[in-house]
């Protein structure tokens, strides 16, 4: 695991120098995962590292889990709460499609936690720009192969440190590099909607898709699920479809 996290460590490091930027920023959810990046930023760049709580309707205490984050690991800390910003602005697009005859109420909940997610998103790179730094993400394997992000929210950064690995190596990096006991317990969340959890919304576990990924057999049930997820989600992971004009209109 150290040399591991040496490796990845010096990748945040280099693709610091390549870009000319002078640091890194996360999100951090007082999950897991972000908490892992916290702790790989501060060490990629102990003095040009920050990380960046949004509390929206959240749960108590995954800010107090990510402030324990904070103090364990010494990274510099910046808070911005969007509840009241994302609001308005979702209030006020219901007000016009209402308004219009065409909201569609079946939506709702998926557009709220898709503009949650958002709305972190352009947070960070506001805040990024301030400091000439990189914006870093926290999806994992079994994150990315599922889809499981928001397009242009969680999964719009500049690097994925953790991609490569699944959600169980996580645990085991989070256990070398000192986070918290309590983040290490809880149960993930993209904190998307009030008692949200990612293995209920996604209907089979971590350790599923974990073993799927390695090769290993798995009930036909979460097999199906995972392998739907995957297809379902392939947009996400390509990049954007740009019209071609024929060679002979050119």
């Amino acid at each position: 695991m150290e040399n591991k996290v040496n490796q990845i460590v010096d990748w945040l490091q280099v693709k610091v120098r390549e870009a000319g930027a002078k640091g890194l920023v996360v999100g951090l959810s007082g999950g897991l995962d972000s908490a892992v990046v916290a702790y790989l930023i501060k060490r990629a760049c102990p003095d040009a590292s920050v990380a960046v709580t949004m509390p929206l309707k959240s749960n108590p205490r995954d800010i107090e889990d990510a402030l324990k984050v904070i103090d364990a690991s010494g990274i510099n800390h910046v808070q911005i709460d969007l509840t009241e910003t994302h609001h308005i602005l979702f209030e006020h697009i219901q007000d016009q499609l209402q308004n219009k005859g065409e909201w569609v109420e079946g939506n709702r909940q998926l557009g709220d936690a898709n503009l949650r997610a958002r709305l972190r998103m352009s947070s960070l790179y506001t805040i990024a720009t301030n400091y000439n730094y990189l914006v870093v993400g926290t999806d994992n394997a079994s994150e990315w192969y599922t889809g499981y992000f928001t397009k242009y929210g969680d999964g719009g950064v500049d690097l994925l440190p953790i991609v490569p690995f699944t959600k169980g190596d996580i645990f085991d990096m989070a256990r070398y590099l000192g986070v918290p006991q309590s983040v290490i317990e809880k149960q993930p969340s993209a904190d998307l909607w009030e008692g949200q959890t990612d293995e209920v919304e996604m209907g089979t576990t971590y350790d599923k898709i974990d073993a799927y990924l390695k090769g290993q057999t798995i009930p036909d049930k979460d097999k199906e699920i995972i392998e739907t997820m995957h297809k379902r989600t392939e947009h996400k992971r390509l990049p954007i479809s740009q019209f071609k004009l024929p060679k002979d209109s050119m």
